[in-house]
């Protein structure tokens, strides 16, 4: 199964696991195709460097190094990915999520999240 992690999901997921759902746990240690979008990349660098997420050691080579590690691949942000945000209703307003969501349409996979906003729209979540 093809899948799109949302920021927490990947955060918890290398560093607090006990967050994660069964299912989410499930489906990221499972066989499964993950990816992560370049947009939460973005949002944790953005997150690191105003002091609100602590790393052990500088972000990018920890990111990286944890990506390899879990065979997380990094989906890219497309044009057709930031037109798709244009056809989303107002229900979140979070700029990252809205590509997120936009992301999982256009691509038609699902995306594992807890955030409950994300099932306003149409996306398959997963939790």
């Amino acid at each position: 199964m093809k899948a799109i992690l949302d920021t927490h999901t990947f955060l918890w997921a290398i560093a607090e696991e006990d967050k994660l759902s069964r299912r989410a746990r499930q489906i990221y240690t499972g066989s499964n195709d993950l990816w992560l979008s370049v947009v939460s990349v973005w949002e944790i660098l953005i997150k690191v460097q105003i002091g609100k997420l602590p790393f052990p050691e500088p972000a990018g080579p920890y990111l990286t190094k944890k990506l390899a590690k879990d065979h997380i691949e990094i989906l890219p942000i497309t044009l057709d990915h930031v037109l798709q945000t244009e056809a989303l209703p107002p229900h979140h307003r979070d700029p990252f999520d809205r590509m997120l969501i936009a992301q999982s349409i256009h691509q038609g996979w699902p995306i594992i999240t807890a955030d409950p906003w994300f099932g306003r729209y149409p996306v398959d979540v997963i939790w």
